[in-house]
């Protein structure tokens, strides 16, 4: 039987008990969980055109809650860079490849009601599968979230909280009402289904380049959520024989926001005593204690990957580069492409790949 079980302690607990972190450390969960035998490139035609196609890999089987996520573009950008469409997800973000796998598991389990937190993105999406699945949402999101997220949230018909301060006082609100009678908490940081659906980022690259993958994954890190399914889905398919070696993980922190990218040139195995954070025009990478800090740093180090930083005038130069080129991205979206486009200070050899994974439309322009 699949259970959560805590990388820190070891403690274990059984999916239906709705035990939304490990009661010993309060850390996250992960997952007991291996990929079955027999994905191929040869039984993919012909198979459902969304994440799901991957079943083989997925820890829930058989759903009834989706919206026909997954099977983003990819398009290359230069000779080396390519870019991957997940602004063209269902809710306009990559966020629905994780949540898409909670409200699954949440249907299932039948709770009394469904909460999430969120900058805006994951909020907006818990809502939108929430609504598929029949379920009763409640949204918690910081003062200062995009008008257009919250628009959204509520237009899924989801409770919509405001939360003064920042992303981190959001976070608290949201896990005390977690800790109620009955509630299912749809984190995507705290629930390892959700990395389980992002890792499918992953196999659609290995799937649209013939079976292989890029030298480089160049992803942006907040929580770390697309990071860590990409380093599920790299070793997932290195175990299966399906590649002969793992691409490197370049993670891509706002410079104003950077806690993990200071962490890795120090050294350290896990953050440092919290610096200054000052606004970010990123505002989904904008976490300035990432519960899962000591996993990413990890999973960047075992791939032989870096951090890179970009400041906040390449982020708007960035955007509006995307823009003359056809893509309206929000502006979290554009910081993976302000790090390594041409001319970018640290941009790493090899070919490589960025994910777009917000629309404009959810934030605009930058000013």
């Amino acid at each position: 039987m699949t259970t959560y079980h805590c990388p820190q302690d070891g403690t274990r607990s059984p999916i239906s008990a709705l035990t939304w972190c490990c009661p010993v450390c309060r850390g996250p969960w992960d997952l007991d969980f291996t990929p079955a035998p027999g994905l191929t490139p040869h039984v993919l035609p012909g198979r459902a055109n969304s994440l799901w196609r991957y079943e083989e890999i997925l820890p829930l089987a058989a759903p009834e809650v989706s919206l026909g996520e997954g099977r983003t573009p990819l398009v290359p950008l230069t000779d080396t860079v390519s870019a991957k469409l997940d602004y063209l997800m269902p809710t306009l973000s990559f966020k629905d490849r994780g949540a898409v796998m909670l409200a699954e598991l949440a249907r299932r389990l039948n709770p009394g009601r469904v909460v999430a937190d969120s900058s805006g993105n994951a909020g907006t999406s818990i809502a939108a599968y929430c609504a598929r699945a029949g379920l009763p949402c409640t949204v918690y999101v910081p003062e200062g979230t995009s008008p257009k997220k919250t628009e959204q949230i509520r237009a899924h018909g989801a409770e919509l909280v405001t939360v003064p301060g920042g992303r981190e006082a959001t976070a608290l609100a949201a896990r005390a009402a977690a800790d109620e009678e009955g509630v299912f908490y749809a984190s995507h940081v705290f629930n390892p289904y959700f990395l389980h659906g992002t890792k499918t980022y992953v196999y659609e690259l290995w799937e649209d380049l013939g079976g292989r993958l890029p030298d480089a994954l160049v992803v942006p890190v907040g929580n770390g959520t697309l990071l860590l399914g990409a380093a599920l889905a790299t070793a997932e398919l290195h175990a299966l024989g399906l590649i002969a070696d793992r691409p490197r993980l370049v993670a891509v922190q706002a410079e104003a926001v950077s806690p993990l990218a200071a962490a890795f040139r120090a050294g350290a195995e896990d953050l440092l005593p919290a610096g200054p954070v000052a606004p970010t025009l990123a505002e989904g990478i904008a976490i300035p204690r990432p519960p899962r800090a000591r996993q990413i740093l990890a999973a960047v180090r075992a791939s032989g990957g870096t951090f890179l930083t970009v400041p906040e005038d390449e982020i708007r130069d960035a955007q509006r580069d995307l823009a003359a080129r056809g893509f309206y991205v929000e502006t979290t979206g554009v910081a993976c492409w302000a790090a390594v486009r041409d001319g970018a200070a640290h941009r790493p050899p090899g070919s490589m790949v960025v994910p777009l994974c917000g629309a404009g439309v959810k934030t605009g322009m930058a000013g």
